[in-house]
């Protein structure tokens, strides 16, 4: 996909916010906002070609998407296709599958999806991204089942209920719901080989992705790794994919949608990276 048709809703929707007006913000107009920056679904459900997303083809699903030790994952179509997507789930099975990891069969849906921060996602927020994945069209395209070679929890705990967003007015706690639920930056720069260690690594990168762009490591996103950075270079390499010396960025980062994020959400987002523990 070219986020950059998207360009003229994401200005609307910062620019409802600038003027104090973010309540009028329609569903759709949220989750636009969202799937197209932060929460970059289809970074992962989107199938890539040499240019990127390939037309047409929006959150169709991808496979393979990744491979591990523990498991080949395959990202399922999110499309409201009747027979190889989510059509025939209500609007309630999808804010389930999304934030507690079931699907409308009772089945576990595995990693790499991060559930565990998925359930942090506010009630307005998850109807708004689901919002959004209603109006995308239907493509008919099946997605081989995800093979998992370690065993899948019996859920990610009980029933998530009432989850409201901090205020943006409070930027650190609002950059810790952007970093973690929404676009969980603190998954994968947490990640050990036996998984994301919020304990013992939070935020202290060190993770090997292999894709076909070779290999990217997470870099370390605590106040040791980023100290050093302006928050303008920090914004530049989240938005962008630019370093300060000008060299670019790899996969799996979402630069191409995180390029809309609001200027607003990436002060937010480097104000609370400032406060993590160092590692």
């Amino acid at each position: 996909m070219n986020t950059k048709a998207f360009a003229p809703v994401v200005a609307g929707v910062a620019l409802l916010a600038m003027h104090g007006a973010a309540a009028a913000e329609t569903l759709l107009e949220r989750g636009t906002y969202l799937m197209q920056s932060i929460v970059a679904c289809g970074n992962c459900h989107t199938p890539k070609g040499p240019n990127g997303d390939i037309p047409g083809m929006e959150l169709a699903g991808m496979a393979p998407m990744e491979k591990t030790p523990g498991f080949d994952a395959n990202a399922p179509n999110i499309t409201p296709d009747k027979e190889t997507g989510i059509g025939n789930w209500t609007d309630e099975e999808l804010v389930k599958a999304i934030r507690e990891g079931v699907r409308p069969d009772g089945s576990i849906i595995g990693p790499p999806m991060p559930i565990g921060l998925y359930r942090g996602i506010s009630d307005r927020d998850a109807k708004a991204i689901v919002a959004y994945m209603r109006q995308v069209p239907a493509v008919k395209n099946e997605i081989p089942k995800s093979v998992y070679r370690i065993p899948l929890p019996p859920s990610y705990g009980p029933p998530v209920e009432n989850v409201e967003a901090p205020s943006p007015d409070d930027k650190v706690a609002y950059g810790a719901y952007l970093a973690g639920p929404l676009g969980h930056c603190t998954e994968c720069h947490s990640l050990t080989a036996k998984g994301p260690d919020f304990e013992n690594n939070f935020g202290g990168g060190g993770y090997e992705f292999h894709g076909p762009w070779g290999v990217s490591v997470a870099p370390n996103i605590t106040p040791t790794g980023i100290g050093e950075r302006s928050d303008a270079e920090l914004k530049m390499m989240i938005a962008e994919g630019v370093r300060p010396d000008g060299s670019k960025m790899l996969p799996p980062m979402a630069y191409p949608y995180y390029a809309n994020i609001t200027e607003a959400d990436l002060d937010a987002i480097v104000a609370y990276l400032r406060t993590l523990k160092p590692l």
